[in-house]
């Protein structure tokens, strides 16, 4: 797929979106770097590329599986159950993966993640996975990214990018879309602030949030049942950088709609 150029690529130049080839059900333990390497060379994978995949295949290989019929819940899952209709083993797996929940509504919990992640159910998912069992998103998704960057910029022969994706709502608008919950090898964020648009008026604040926009694009060509969980994006202009799922993350104190706000709707 071919996409019209964005603030992330040079002028003139196209972004190329294709999907990998297909991987095996990924099960704890495999060697999902090399794996991923191996399709991405057989697409001629090179330097500059940027590699994003989706969060399943990774948490599975590093064991976030977990069988609900293997968890203790306690009394606060056993409370949330009841109030939600939700399985009490459940609500354990997402009280642990939660630093706290944020709204609550009939069944729907949206949480914070210890990651920052704002999202239903902490992240936890029964989608492709075995009956009874649950997906967790990984426990680093930085350190994922950067393990998978390692092996692909091994093959390539040059710096590759990755993007750890997931699939979130939002606020205010429907539908699902991929997001980056893990960037490895370029700056997730781009400060245009002190620029100019065309008309010469300085940028004050435009933030461009790159990493979200690969995993977006990638969403589109990852089919859920497809077996090919991974996309390369050729073309785009990264700024070469550690990179860091934390830049994407709106920090509490800069988020009006969690913040306190008196009866005119003014932020406290």
């Amino acid at each position: 797929m071919r996409g019209a150029r964005g603030l992330g690529s040079a002028p003139g130049e196209e972004v190329r979106i294709s999907v990998l080839g297909a991987l095996p059900e990924i099960v704890p333990g495999d060697d999902l770097p090399a794996m991923l390497a191996a399709v991405a060379a057989d697409a001629g994978v090179q330097p500059g590329d940027v590699v994003a995949i989706a969060h399943k295949p990774v948490s599975k290989a590093e064991g976030r599986v977990v069988r609900l019929a293997d968890v203790q819940p306690g009394d606060e899952a056993r409370f949330l159950a009841g109030e939600t209709g939700k399985s009490p083993e459940l609500c354990e797996l997402i009280l642990g993966e939660s630093r706290k929940i944020l709204r609550r509504r009939r069944s729907l919990l949206v949480c914070e993640t210890h990651h920052g992640f704002v999202c239903a159910n902490a992240g936890i998912d029964a989608s492709n996975t075995a009956e009874g069992t649950v997906v967790l998103l990984p426990v680093d998704p930085d350190v994922s990214a950067r393990r998978l960057q390692h092996a692909l910029s091994d093959v390539a022969g040059g710096r590759v990018a990755v993007v750890i994706t997931d699939t979130h709502g939002r606020a205010f608008r429907r539908g699902l879309v991929n997001v980056a919950v893990g960037i490895a090898g370029f700056e997730a964020v781009l400060d245009h602030r002190g620029g100019r648009d065309r008309e010469g008026r300085m940028l004050v604040a435009t933030d461009q949030a790159l990493g979200d926009e690969v995993a977006a694009a990638a969403g589109m060509l990852m089919g859920k049942a497809s077996g090919r969980p991974a996309v390369l994006v050729r073309g785009l202009v990264t700024a070469p950088a550690p990179g860091t799922l934390h830049a994407l993350v709106r920090v509490p104190e800069q988020d009006v709609f969690r913040a306190e706000v008196d009866a005119d709707g003014v932020v406290r």
